[in-house]
């Protein structure tokens, strides 16, 4: 067991073996990871590398599966001098190779302050991104385009008018728009934003864009750039399908100076079964305000495409622990609508944003009804009015409860 546990990050993992073995199973983990062999090696070159041999922490038995097996947490410290700044390298470390040794999941990961500061982080996270919508205390509202792709780009932007006139704070593409045959994200962000300034005349508040970025893994950071300067208001970046470095280096980047909302696309891949790949809260907290997301969408606990409530809370934990980086916004998103803005604060906080596609978009009075609804909930739920009495003197969110109830 390491003495300096600062000097580490710290890697637990849940896996299934007999009780015997868990011991050399730990070893041979702490040492395969890191050095590569250990007893082999003559004591002169074990004192030179002993640096950077991997060292076991804990070893916990959880549960006695049959006579001969044991499910079990073992706690491994991979030496922060085997590192470098670089989510890639991280993962390979701790996971790398072990990630294909049977029944194993990562399910908790400690860095070290040193090495958390290595990272860029958020460039604007909370505060910033409330700084530039200028909304301080209620939750913040996000609309999804929808039946984006086939469509031109004068559909688009009465599509994009119709949701900012609702009120809504961010609009963002949807995650799969990667189509640029009639709407090239360089001409949606300059029409939008003409449509944007318009808006924002008219509601006295803006909304920001959040352009899908896609193309080229090595030409993103230009476009990006270009995008910035053409306009975008925000990036979304499908993070998990192009890598978390390419999500830090963007964040990085002085000249990409706007919100970056890291998209959950392909995650389920990694957290999604129980007993192999990497816990969510690792996956869709930790990283992304690792790499410099400002905002974090996840599946909400609420609605189509669930995550359980402890694994959301975990999650938002891991985007607001004090560890010297700004905290991120999160998004629990698939299957929300006006009637759960309570459930949303009451277990992630007024620090959230409601994302929404089909209960905005889906509302009697049409997108800017939708809109308008959200608004109304997340202005209630800031003043603890609950949204029954708030309904009374809003006829776009009475219409949203009546059509997609209230959960207690």
């Amino acid at each position: 067991m390491s003495n300096d546990t600062a000097r580490y990050v710290l890697a637990t993992y849940e896996l299934e073996d007999r009780p015997g073995a868990l011991e050399q199973r730990a070893e041979s983990i702490a040492v395969g990871l890191t050095v590569g062999s250990w007893t082999d090696l003559p004591a002169a070159k074990q004192a030179s590398m002993q640096p950077y041999r991997g060292v076991v922490e804990r070893i916990e038995v959880q549960e006695e599966l049959a006579a001969d097996r044991v499910r079990a947490r073992i706690t491994v410290g991979y030496p922060v001098a085997n590192l470098v700044p670089s989510i890639a390298a991280l993962l390979t470390t701790v996971f790398g190779k072990l990630s294909m040794d049977g029944v194993i999941r990562l399910v908790d990961l400690r860095l070290p302050a040193t090495y958390v500061r290595q990272f860029p982080g958020p460039k604007l996270g909370v505060p910033g991104v409330r700084k530039r919508l200028g909304v301080d205390e209620r939750p913040l509202v996000m609309s999804i385009f929808k039946s984006c792709i086939g469509q031109t780009l004068d559909e688009l932007t009465q599509h994009f008018r119709e949701q900012a006139l609702g009120g809504v704070d961010l609009i963002k593409d949807d995650e799969i728009f990667f189509s640029e045959t009639l709407a090239p994200p360089e001409a949606r962000v300059q029409r939008f934003r003409e449509a944007a300034a318009d808006i924002a005349d008219e509601l006295g508040k803006p909304v920001l864009y959040a352009v899908n970025l896609s193309g080229p893994i090595f030409d993103l950071r230009d476009r990006a750039r270009r995008l910035v300067e053409l306009g975008a208001s925000a990036l979304l970046l499908n993070v998990v399908a192009f890598g978390y470095d390419a999500l830090q280096h963007l964040a990085a980047d002085p000249e990409v100076a706007v919100p970056i909302l890291a998209h959950p696309a392909v995650s389920g891949a990694l957290y999604g079964a129980p007993r192999h790949g990497i816990a969510s809260h690792i996956v869709l907290g930790q990283l992304m305000r690792l790499a410099g997301a400002d905002v974090a969408i996840f599946p909400s606990p609420y609605g189509s495409v669930t995550l359980p409530v402890e694994e959301g809370l975990a999650l938002v934990a891991a985007l607001r622990e004090t560890n010297g980086l700004r905290t991120v916004l999160p998004a629990p998103s698939a299957g929300v609508h006006p009637g759960l803005v309570p459930n949303i604060v009451r277990d992630f906080g007024h620090d959230v944003i409601l994302n929404a596609g089909g209960a905005i978009h889906g509302h009697p009075q049409g997108a800017t009804g939708g809109g308008r609804a959200f608004l109304a909930a997340a202005e209630a739920v800031a003043k603890g009015v609950p949204l029954a009495v708030a309904a009374e003197a809003s006829e776009p969110l009475r219409l949203a409860l009546e059509k997609w109830g209230a959960r207690a």
